[in-house]
């Protein structure tokens, strides 16, 4: 039996602490505040954002980090990815040298465009075969009803990788592994932001040909950063790239579905984010892939577009404009370069 610790109470984290419990892992689960962590020690439920699921007897919360960490052979890291590197920063000197790092989170860093694999890696000082990400199409809603679903356990070292696969595997949670850590974890960021990009076409009632053709070009922008950034095409066909994006931009359980949809709606930014409540990591990580895109040389349309509409206040309806303006290419060139 595994002890993992889950820091980060919000939906991922609370679902991603039953489906460990449920592949019979002792889980503690951290949360910031005190009183959530309270409640949900006491009802076994998280009020906040699952009310309705019961949490089993072997997930226990705390809102101290080194509590968590003690003795944990799996360190699960599920906070937002702009909140990562200070709180890692704060907490680098809690867990055993042994301690796997896994990463749950879906973004890149502002102002460095570092993968979250490798803010671990900085201020944790973790070599790579001690930090995998699981990723893949799997809505908190979805998994804590225990519908069947599945996901990418991916780290270097396949050893590692295992050893995550078997902490989470259950009846309804299927765990692939894979080494290539990169390509896992640009599909799970970039689907986020083309995710918001297809919400907005959905609340302005383009219909679901604008919704495809956005999510298969988007596919073509994720391969492409991915293959300048050294990641396997194939991973980014597979369930950490197609896969989720496919669920993200699908769903009305995805967070920046909803949030792009509020903004195709006609409200403004802040708005959006008032009515979505939790955080749609899309919103800030859109930026950051966007300048990692032109380091890399690397044509991002959709991307700069929701850029242009959430940083820059282009109207949701002029972005549409200019991004079918753009000179027509051959597909197969525009999917590879």
């Amino acid at each position: 039996m595994s002890r993992v610790a889950v820091y980060g109470a919000g939906s991922w984290g609370t679902a991603f602490s039953l489906v460990l419990a449920d592949a019979d892992c002792e889980v503690t689960l951290w949360g910031r505040r005190p009183a959530l962590v309270e409640a949900i020690n006491e009802t076994r439920s998280n009020p906040d954002y699952l009310p309705d699921v019961t949490l089993p007897a072997n997930v226990k919360a705390t809102s101290d980090p080194a509590e968590a960490a003690r003795g944990a052979d799996i360190a699960v890291l599920a906070v937002s990815a702009q909140s990562a590197r200070p709180l890692l920063d704060a907490w680098q000197a809690l867990w055993e040298p042994r301690t796997v790092f896994v990463s749950l989170m879906k973004g890149i860093e502002l102002g460095t465009g570092k993968t979250m694999s490798e803010v671990i890696a900085e201020t944790t000082s973790a070599r790579p075969e001690r930090i995998a990400v699981v990723s893949g199409p799997n809505l908190a809603g979805e998994i804590v009803a225990r519908k069947p679903a599945a996901s990418v356990a991916a780290c270097t070292d396949e050893d590692t990788a295992a050893l995550v696969q078997a902490a989470c595997r259950t009846p309804y949670f299927r765990p692939y592994t894979n080494t290539d850590v990169i390509g896992c974890e640009l599909g799970g960021a970039i689907k986020n932001v083309i995710a918001l990009a297809v919400g907005l076409t959905d609340g302005m009632g383009l219909g679901d040909n604008a919704k495809a053709g956005l999510m298969t070009r988007g596919l073509a922008e994720a391969t492409r950063l991915g293959a300048a950034m050294g990641a396997d095409p194939l991973t980014l066909a597979g369930l950490a790239g197609m896969g989720d994006l496919i669920a993200t931009c699908s769903s009305t359980l995805s967070r920046n579905h909803t949030f792009g949809a509020h903004l195709g709606r006609g409200l403004s930014v802040q708005e959006a984010k008032t009515q979505t409540r939790q955080t749609a990591e899309g919103v800030a990580s859109c930026k950051a892939i966007y300048d990692l895109g032109r380091r890399h040389h690397i044509e991002m349309p959709i991307t700069e577009t929701v850029v242009d509409i959430i940083h820059n206040g282009q109207s949701p309806q002029s972005a549409v404009r200019t991004l079918m303006s753009r000179a027509v290419k051959p597909e197969a060139r525009t999917a590879s370069r």
